[in-house]
């Protein structure tokens, strides 16, 4: 039986947050591991809703602090899924913030982590295909290919003359 093929619009998973006291740092922003566990929680959601299985969380691929939130800002993280491979699926998510008196919303982080799909006894289990609609998407779920072949030979799971799309680095 073929898995049916998802949309990443049918991962799409907004977060939103506000900023209180207890999340910030002495400066009054967001301090970073805060929105790591928030990043963790939206993309897991968005993981979740390509295979409809438990995901757990198998890289922190990226995350880019661009600009600092500050305490009383809104945060809205809008997670899709970027990529599925055989068991594993690459979620890109960005993150903005709404200032909390003019409303004003603008792009401040962008994160991509990677899941995997497992069985009732944690084992990988297969994950259905995505298909990218959007130019953005595409641009997107073309890209990953090379970061997971990246992630793996930085992890040492694979040799960097294996990495067909990334073979022009290494020559």
């Amino acid at each position: 039986m073929a898995m049916k093929t998802v949309s990443p619009k049918e991962t799409l998973t907004i977060a939103t947050h506000f900023v209180l006291p207890e999340n910030t740092n002495t400066l009054g922003n967001l301090m970073g591991g805060q929105l790591l566990n928030w990043l963790d929680i939206a993309s897991a959601i968005s993981a979740h809703r390509l295979c409809k299985r438990v995901v757990v969380t198998a890289a922190v691929n990226n995350v880019s602090f661009q600009h600092p939130i500050k305490l009383g800002d809104i945060v809205i993280i809008e997670a899709k899924v970027s990529r599925s491979f055989a068991t594993s699926m690459e979620v890109f998510m960005d993150i903005y913030v709404e200032h909390h008196t003019t409303g004003e919303k603008i792009k401040c982080n962008e994160a991509i982590y990677t899941f995997v799909a497992v069985d009732q006894m944690g084992s990988p289990i297969h994950v259905p295909e995505l298909l990218p609609e959007t130019k953005e998407e595409k641009l997107r779920f073309e890209g990953a290919l090379r970061r997971r072949q990246l992630r793996l030979i930085l992890a040492g799971k694979m040799k960097p003359e294996e990495a067909s799309e990334l073979k022009a680095l290494f020559a």
